[in-house]
């Protein structure tokens, strides 16, 4: 297998994305991370942009990395000024990182529209920047950016300007799709032809306004291109980078190139959720190779092929990127379904258990329930439904449902000042055992404060709800005809330091939906926990 190089720039240019912003210690946790899974050459930023890029380049020097090149990013020299004297080029220099990256004008219109010179010394800038940084003993990378506008537009002035690069010694001259704009057919066939005229390595960088950019990758590769730049989760400005997750997995499971560290891949789920995590984003649930919802199927037709034969319906393991087969429970299920999510309990040979689950499924969504994303709550509708079956014909690996605690009642208060933030508190009493619990909690909110509440009175019984905490939240009105009378589904995801969980709750009241579905996930936690211990 040929090795094709991967290079992260989500330190840079992933975080020009909207709403991502890394603080130094991020930038360092996503250099380690990265690291680990066998990236090549991890971008840090610009060391003359700000204090934290800066402090970054220090910093790093002394992570302990076994694989990946630091690199530092820049521009050519300012024009008509040499090359030695250059703040720039003297603050990637300084930065210490065994590569640097040099970014130049390619497109005859940037140079003399936006530059403001000649292509001649832009030509000059490049070569001079090139050799300059290579002669001071660095590995130079060379990014010409908006090159395939700049070839379409002077083909002749577009290669002139990488064979600058490439004759000053750049190690790897990478094409940029800057605009995102450019087609797959012809991205392969520049290269084609770029190959043909450099004696150094190609390296492609696509961004993604066409939604083309992994498309564009891959037939760069193709086509010869050695070297694919993009961010994580293809975060960045505008419509983002091209996402190195779904570049990574076709070119190992597709086409059977060496990518990254052997045995990596089964870690690729997990490392984009961890950059998703650290750059405060939401899950792409739809995320190819790694989103949840990747290998999650809902139509009984469907779920029934997959549990016989999961290529029916999967292109590839979820298994081989890390990630998981679910099987998704809605008024499309069938007794299939239901047969595969309670596999792990051994209840198929209760056929009339399974029909009476399959029914509460269908009663409870008509209600407005929706079990896609609440798979602990159906854990437990399982459980009181096989406690209501023939509790005694049940295989003990599936524990019946049982209330940890017997809720009396709860109230919440907002008491609103003309000046200031409301003030929310929530009140509950609880019986466990034969203990009554009565506590009180403020939060940040009507759920925040019952979730506060809830635990307090709980903890002291159950001490492994500290590990447990509320990680999103979500309401959707479920019959938007009927008003301010409507009924409302909330969804809570919860975790702990091994799980994730979701939990739902449905009523006219959005107090009660959010209570339902706090209690579910606090009681899956119990059971979960029991479960583990034996």
């Amino acid at each position: 297998m040929s090795r094709v190089s991967i290079y992260d720039t989500t330190l840079r240019d992933g975080s020009q994305g909207e709403g991502v912003n890394f603080s130094l210690q991020d930038k360092l946790l996503l250099t380690r991370r990265l690291d680990e899974i066998g990236v090549d050459y991890i971008e840090g930023g610009y060391p003359l942009s700000n204090p934290k890029d800066f402090e970054y380049f220090q910093a790093v020097r002394d992570l302990p990395l076994t694989h990946a090149k630091v690199c530092a990013f820049g521009m050519t020299r300012r024009k008509n000024a040499p090359a030695e004297t250059d703040t720039c080029l003297k603050a990637l220099l300084d930065a210490q990182t065994p590569v640097v990256t040099i970014v130049g004008k390619t497109w005859d219109f940037h140079v003399t529209d936006v530059l403001g010179t000649t292509l001649d010394e832009n030509e000059r800038m490049i070569a001079d920047s090139v050799a300059y940084c290579k002669s001071q003993g660095r590995e130079v990378f060379y990014d010409a950016e908006h090159f395939f506008d700049g070839y379409r537009a002077n083909p002749e002035y577009a290669l002139r300007t990488l064979k600058a690069a490439a004759t000053a010694g750049a190690a790897v001259v990478v094409l940029c799709d800057t605009n995102g704009g450019t087609m797959p057919e012809r991205v392969a066939e520049v290269v084609q032809t770029v190959k043909r005229e450099l004696a150094c390595e190609i390296g492609i960088h696509c961004h993604n306004d066409c939604e083309l950019a992994v498309a564009n990758s891959l037939s760069a590769v193709r086509a010869g291109a050695a070297q694919v730049q993009g961010t994580m989760n293809g975060i960045g400005e505008r419509c983002g980078n091209v996402d190195l997750v779904s570049v990574i997995a076709n070119l190992a499971l597709k086409y059977g190139f060496d990518v990254l560290k052997p045995n990596s891949l089964t870690r690729l789920t997990e490392t984009s959720r961890y950059v998703y995590e650290v750059a405060n984003l939401n899950f792409r649930n739809g995320q190819p190779f790694v989103g949840v919802s990747a290998f999650a199927h809902k139509g009984g037709m469907h779920t029934h092929a997959v549990a016989k034969n999961p290529t029916t319906y999967e292109h590839v393991r979820p298994e081989a990127v890390g990630n998981e087969r679910r099987i998704l429970v809605s008024e499309l299920s069938g007794r299939s379904t239901i047969l595969t999510k309670t596999a792990k309990y051994e209840l198929n040979h209760d056929k009339a258990l399974m029909t009476k689950i399959l029914s509460a499924v269908q009663d409870l969504e008509n209600q407005g329930y929706e079990f896609e994303a609440a798979e602990a709550s159906f854990d437990l509708l399982v459980r009181k439904v096989a406690k209501l079956h023939k509790p005694w014909e049940v295989d003990k690996k599936l524990k019946l449902y049982k209330p940890w605690f017997e809720r009396i009642t709860y109230r919440v208060n907002i008491e609103a000042r003309e000046a200031g933030t409301p003030i929310t508190e929530a009140t509950v009493r609880l019986k466990v055992g034969d203990q009554i619990e009565h506590t009180a909690s403020e939060g940040d909110g009507p759920v925040n404060a019952l979730d506060g509440a809830l635990r307090k009175a709980l903890v002291r019984f159950f001490p492994s709800l500290t590990e447990m905490q509320l990680v999103d939240y979500k309401v959707r009105v479920v019959n938007p005809r009927a008003g301010t009378a409507a009924r409302v589904r909330v969804v809570i995801e919860s975790r702990d330091g091994t799980d994730v969980w979701g939990t739902v709750g449905v009523s006219e009241n959005v107090i009660e939906a959010s209570w339902l579905a706090l209690v579910d996930s606090i009681e899956y936690k119990l059971f979960k926990d029991q479960e583990a211990s034996g």
